[in-house]
């Protein structure tokens, strides 16, 4: 029988489980002000994954229309700052 850490326990239990979009998604809420600045943080009510889709809430329109425009660009700055392949598609609602 081999040894686990038990941060290696939990990295395993993650990937195999039900949970690892929703807790994708906070690692994600936590860093979205750094990536994508303070402003566009505060006007953004909602992240969500779900299989590899990022879905960006916001009720302002000017916003909306601006990341629609940046989707490219997000995916590669949340990749970036997640240090993996987490996100391959962006949808604004």
């Amino acid at each position: 029988m081999s040894e686990y850490s038990l941060g290696d326990a939990m990295k395993a239990f993650l990937d195999k489980s039900r949970l690892k979009s929703g807790i994708k998604a906070l690692q994600i809420e936590q860093v979205w002000a750094q990536v994508m600045g303070k402003t566009i943080a505060k006007y953004t009510d909602k992240l969500e994954i779900v299989k590899q889709t990022l879905f960006i809430h916001t009720a302002v329109g000017p916003l909306k229309n601006e990341l629609f425009y940046q989707k490219e660009k997000i995916i590669e700055r949340i990749n970036e700052a997640m240090g993996e392949n987490v996100i391959t598609t962006v949808v604004i609602k």
